[in-house]
């Protein structure tokens, strides 16, 4: 079989979490590759701003809120897309919180806060939008783990457990899922600058052990991770399955940098 380009022509891209952020980013990129796009997120302030960005690039999108804390909203939104484009080819799991608190003072009640966004989240997604997927016998799912996946952060526990969790569910439904015709993988972002995180990644000793650990000697840019979500969403990717893909300047390849 020939090479299979980077193109998206013709399919349906569904992004929880995708108004605000590295989703925002990763929705433009989708429709830039030629996918219709449905950025969706629990806030309705960001929701038009990120369909009329999609409309200017020419493809269809839809104004639809949900809340990966509630199966409901998920099923409502997996509606919506089926109802007005047939199907759903592409799914990308963005949303998610974290928190900084020494572990020792972490309480149930926020433990299981961040484990029912960043985790359980992704996983009523991928079944809200799984199943679909394996009755059409295709489609192509992108989690966003971290790279808290993979060595751990100080202070950061729950979310480093999450983001870990997310890796492992995106093995096990690569191997369950696979076989259907879905293809489940996950991207694991190095450190990205964003409206969020600008403060601490450029004023504080947090940022510059971020960024020394970064053999890149910079910061990602959230445009930086469209490519690699395009890969794992296109043809080209077609016998890729059970992958974290690490998008991270060299992050976790790093040892002693000077």
């Amino acid at each position: 079989m020939s090479y299979r380009p980077l193109s998206l022509e013709g399919r349906v891209a569904v992004v929880v979490g995708g108004t605000t952020g590295i989703g925002r980013a990763l929705s433009v990129g989708l429709a830039e590759a030629g996918a219709d796009v449905i950025a969706s997120a629990r806030g309705a302030a960001n929701l038009e701003s990120a369909a009329a960005e999609i409309e200017a690039l020419g493809r269809r999108t839809l104004r639809v809120a949900s809340n990966v804390t509630d199966r409901g909203s998920l099923e409502a939104l997996r509606d919506a897309v089926l109802a007005g484009f047939g199907q759903v080819d592409i799914l990308i799991n963005c949303a998610g919180r974290t928190q900084r608190r020494p572990t020792l003072d972490v309480s149930d009640a926020d433990w299981n806060s961040i484990m029912d966004t960043n985790l359980t989240g992704t996983l009523r997604a991928c079944q809200v939008f799984g199943r679909t997927m394996i009755e059409r016998g295709y489609g192509r799912i992108v989690n966003i783990a971290s790279l808290a996946s993979f060595v751990a952060i100080t202070e950061v526990a729950a979310y480093a457990a999450s983001k870990a969790a997310v890796a492992s569910l995106t093995r096990q439904l690569a191997i369950e899922w696979g076989p259907k015709g879905v293809c489940v993988n996950a991207i694991a972002p190095g450190v990205f600058r964003t409206a969020l995180n600008r403060e601490l990644l450029d004023g504080t000793a947090r940022g510059q052990e971020f960024l020394m650990r970064t053999p890149m000697r910079r910061f990602g840019q959230v445009g930086e991770l469209a490519g690699a979500a395009i890969f794992l969403a296109s043809e080209s990717a077609s016998f890729v399955n059970g992958e974290v893909l690490a998008v991270d300047g060299g992050f976790l390849a790093s040892g002693v940098n000077q």
